[in-house]
């Protein structure tokens, strides 16, 4: 046996592989070496804890915007909540009332408190008689003859419409105007 053949045999035998290896390195590499080690602990500890930060910031941001969703109409409900009580207070009124125009005139008064707190929500109503037939605003019930007023126009109006600042609410329910039988062109 030659002797790489007996370094090889060395090598593979369970004795050499136990046998510990011993690095030599200088003093300003070991210190460079731990320096960064522990600058990467460091780095890894604040990720972590960005990382958390983040996680609980979103969380917190999820429940505020689901109780924002939850809770959106508290502030026009507070407001609701006079305009029923003055309401209940004319039904009381209305069954021992004699006089008719009284409490027609307490219902107009609640109308109109009604009427501010939608307003000051943005719900406004819709004109829609003496205006040209709009789908996106107007539901057409049918068509009348009419000689006031032009074809395509609404002339009468079954039920208001209303829109929140410029979205849709309820489209006004309404009859168009057609000439008469005699006068179409």
């Amino acid at each position: 046996m030659s002797s790489k053949d007996t370094k090889k045999e060395e090598m593979k035998s369970p004795e050499a592989a136990a046998t510990p290896a011993y690095v030599v390195v200088s003093n300003d590499l070991f210190q460079s070496t731990a320096a960064l080690a522990a600058q990467a602990a460091e780095l890894k500890d604040r990720l972590l804890r960005s990382q958390a930060e983040w996680d609980n910031s979103r969380k917190r941001i999820q429940k505020e915007k689901e109780e924002a969703v939850r809770y959106a109409a508290e502030a026009l409900l507070e407001k609701l909540l006079p305009v029923l009580d003055n309401f209940e207070m004319g039904v009381q009124a209305a069954r021992t009332a004699t006089d008719a125009k009284a409490v027609a005139q307490g219902f107009e008064m609640v109308q109109s408190q009604l009427n501010q707190v939608l307003r000051e929500a943005g719900v406004e109503p819709i004109d829609a008689v003496g205006h040209p037939f709009d789908p996106h605003r107007h539901e057409a019930l049918g068509h009348h003859e009419s000689e006031e007023h032009p074809e395509g126009h609404v002339m009468t109006q079954l039920r208001k419409g209303y829109k929140l600042k410029d979205r849709l609410l309820r489209p006004a329910s309404v009859f168009v105007a057609k000439p008469p039988e005699g006068k179409q062109a």
